[in-house]
């Protein structure tokens, strides 16, 4: 019987971390399970930073980005030795299964736990919307909104010098976040990790669009591809115009979650204590067609890279 859990988030922040948190702990105490909030990720398991939450805890978060329990990266505990810490301190305190929030490396470490025979729920929380097994990742619409934003401010300067800009957007290996935020941004090309480019080619559309005399082009680019900075001054040199990159960098992060991250975070805290509560243990949870579900933690990253829409592919190719 599940009495106690423990609830932590790793790994980058995304907006919604609260809300799912929240949700967490009241749907907990409305079954009479106690809750505890591990501070800084696994990295707070292994050092024993652990603190008692009840509803009173988690008030007045729900509008906040970031995580208030804290995030950390935490390579170690990939050791054995390591683990053997956190699920000795979990022990100690009687906890019965813990739930993470975060990105794959939070899913490497729940499924480590679980292979040692350590109850864990994973949930996603991660702005690059890249987890297998689930449509949107919890803080993904937010960053979306959050990036379109920054598009439109660099639309106008662009405009204002008859510029050519190259914006670098986060997402890791995974191209949502570039290809939704360029479709809705306006950019005239998209470059993400599962469409090679080729830059010759790149370079030659270019300057086919300024002889069209465009008054700016906009290139967005998930990171990680190319040095932004470099491609610039290559282009600028090449086309003879103005060239700028900027990195968009963490601000991408930050801000108050939108109301469909506030959501979905809360249906998926909800749905993790549910399922704890029927004993199924070593789940991630996910959201497919507007409905909440569940896989196998294994299912999610060990064997399936997730795949993009073909068709929103084409939409951008038929945009511009």
């Amino acid at each position: 019987m599940i009495k106690k859990i423990a609830v932590l988030t790793s790994g980058g922040d995304s907006p919604g971390m609260n809300a799912a948190i929240r949700s967490i702990v009241r749907t907990s105490c409305n079954n009479n399970i106690k809750v505890l909030g591990v501070l800084d990720g696994y990295l707070g398991l292994c050092k024993n930073r652990i603190i008692k939450l009840n509803k009173k805890s988690v008030s007045n978060i729900i509008n906040k980005g970031g995580t208030f329990l804290g995030t950390a990266r935490y390579k170690k505990f990939y050791k054995k030795k390591t683990r053997e810490i956190a699920i000795l301190n979990m022990k100690n305190k009687k906890i019965d299964a813990l739930i993470a929030i975060g990105g794959n490396g939070t899913y490497i470490g729940a499924n480590k736990l679980n292979k040692m025979n350590f109850p864990c729920i994973s949930i996603p929380g991660t702005i690059d919307n890249d987890i297998f097994g689930t449509d949107y990742t919890i803080g993904y619409s937010t960053a979306l909104e959050t990036v379109v934003q920054l598009i439109d401010k660099l639309r106008d300067t662009s405009c204002s010098h008859k510029r050519i800009t190259i914006i670098e957007i986060m997402g890791r290996n995974c191209g949502d976040l570039t290809l939704f935020s360029s479709i809705a941004g306006g950019c005239q090309y998209i470059i993400i990790p599962e469409i090679p480019y080729n830059e010759k080619k790149l370079i030659k559309k270019i300057k086919k669009n300024v002889k069209k005399e465009k008054k700016n082009i906009l290139i967005g680019i998930t990171e990680h591809i190319c040095n932004v900075k470099k491609l610039a001054k290559k282009i600028e040199k090449e086309v003879n115009q103005e060239t700028r990159a900027t990195v968009l960098g963490h601000i991408q992060r930050g801000g108050a979650p939108v109301a469909f991250d506030r959501i979905l975070a809360s249906k998926m805290g909800y749905f993790s204590v549910k399922l704890l509560l029927k004993k199924k243990f070593g789940k991630c949870i996910g959201i497919k067609n507007n409905k909440i579900i569940y896989n196998d933690i294994n299912y999610a990253f060990n064997f399936i890279k997730k795949k993009y829409d073909k068709k929103i592919i084409f939409l951008a190719k038929n945009l511009f």
